[in-house]
């Protein structure tokens, strides 16, 4: 096997920190929506207009994201949301009232669309520089973070309960993450801007409807991520009736599995192609967390968590590599969906639950992953010559 090039190896750890950089933020005030439920004395219809108010962010923040990502690049505007987040999180910390707090994650919710268009533009960037697989590893560093950070929140709830200690901790840890990305992240050779959008005018019918199908894919497979997130512990208790000791593994099941798989899914992406990696993926998890809520009992909900972290492992990564090929406006609009997907689809499944059932609301989780295989089964992947990565041109990014 070829050496890897040094240079291939900065760019991918200064990435990697803002994937990390990302988990780690959402995973710090998200830990702590307890207190800030207590905090602030919401009712559990406040918290969750609360917790859907970064949802709307990301949602209409795809037109802001677009332009800013043509006049900024993706490096500048990384940098640029990254720290809004951090000025997010410190507004979250010392909001007097519930309609600061909405409006500080209405911000938050835009700022985490910049920063995911913007961090998967690298990714993907990186992929067609050195034509080498790796944007799965970066995934995998978000939940790496997530990770990360919950356990921080864990840690330091026991020493003290006080937001502002808390984000104050973990906001130096992001400075630093953010200090280590800037090092070594790509910035876009501007090239010869008139070429460039001719020739997107002249190709904008064909990738729109593709987008449009790889969007749909990307807010199906956010919901059913969130979902887990936020849902499995619950399930393990309320209907597994787990102990009270084991209802914590529902995450760990999921995110472990994740991580693990996403160290290992840019090989299987290699070998079989991200048009069948995304759809195996999504089928497995669909039944394998069917097969859990057919069986029911804490071992099969465990069992099912785990396939559905490995299966959905791979599909967020794919779909943002495919949306790169198609431009950084098909880009954006992946982009800002999925985020939307991610933290509106908690809430909504939580509004299924209270119309129903929890068992009924994890089914609408296994029917958002058979709606990934069914969008991207439609789409005609948009793969490049050698099927593995973009050739580089005089449009790719150039480095710090």
């Amino acid at each position: 096997m070829p050496a890897v090039p040094e240079s291939f190896r900065r760019s991918q750890l200064a990435i990697a920190a803002l994937f990390f950089f990302l988990g780690f933020q959402y995973s710090t005030w998200v830990s702590r929506v307890p207190a800030l439920k207590a905090r602030l004395d919401l009712s559990a219809a406040e918290l969750g207009m609360l917790l859907l108010a970064p949802g709307i962010g990301a949602a209409v923040a795809f037109p802001l994201v677009a332009r800013l990502m043509k006049r900024l690049g993706s490096r500048r505007l990384a940098g640029l949301s990254a720290l809004v987040l951090l000025v997010v999180l410190a507004g979250l910390a010392v909001a007097p009232s519930y309609p600061a707090a909405l409006l500080v994650l209405f911000v938050d919710g835009l700022a985490i669309a910049c920063l995911n268009v913007a961090m998967n533009a690298q990714g993907a960037a990186l992929e067609a520089r050195f034509r080498r697989n790796t944007m799965a590893k970066l995934h995998a560093m978000f939940s790496a973070g997530i990770f990360t950070a919950a356990l921080l929140a864990s840690g330091i709830t026991a020493i003290s309960g006080a937001l502002p200690v808390h984000f104050a901790v973990a906001g130096t840890i992001l400075l630093v993450l953010l200090g280590l990305s800037w090092t070594a992240t790509l910035t876009e050779d501007a090239g010869s801007p008139a070429p460039t959008r001719t020739r997107e005018r002249r190709r904008w019918r064909r990738p729109a409807q593709v987008a449009v199908l790889l969007s749909l894919a990307m807010v199906f497979a956010e919901i059913v991520e969130g979902a887990m997130n936020d849902w499995s512990a619950l399930y393990l208790q309320d209907v597994a009736h787990a102990a009270a000791g084991l209802t914590p593994l529902g995450i760990a099941v999921v995110s472990a599995t994740m991580v693990l798989a996403r160290i290992f899914a840019d090989g299987w992406r290699a070998r079989w192609g991200d048009n069948r990696v995304v759809v195996a993926g999504a089928l497995l998890a669909a039944g394998g967390l069917a097969g859990a809520l057919l069986l029911g009992g804490v071992v099969p909900a465990l069992t099912g968590f785990a396939f559905v972290g490995l299966g959905m492992a791979a599909v967020t990564p794919c779909i943002y590599v495919a949306a790169a090929r198609l431009g950084p406006g098909s880009l954006a609009l992946v982009a800002s969906m999925g985020t939307a997907g991610l933290l509106i689809g908690p809430p909504l499944i939580g509004f299924v639950v209270n119309a129903s059932s929890l068992s009924w609301g994890m089914g609408v989780v296994v029917l958002a992953a058979l709606l990934v295989a069914a969008c991207v089964g439609r789409a005609r992947w948009p793969v490049p010559e050698d099927g593995r990565a973009t050739p580089p041109d005089r449009s790719a990014p150039t480095h710090a």
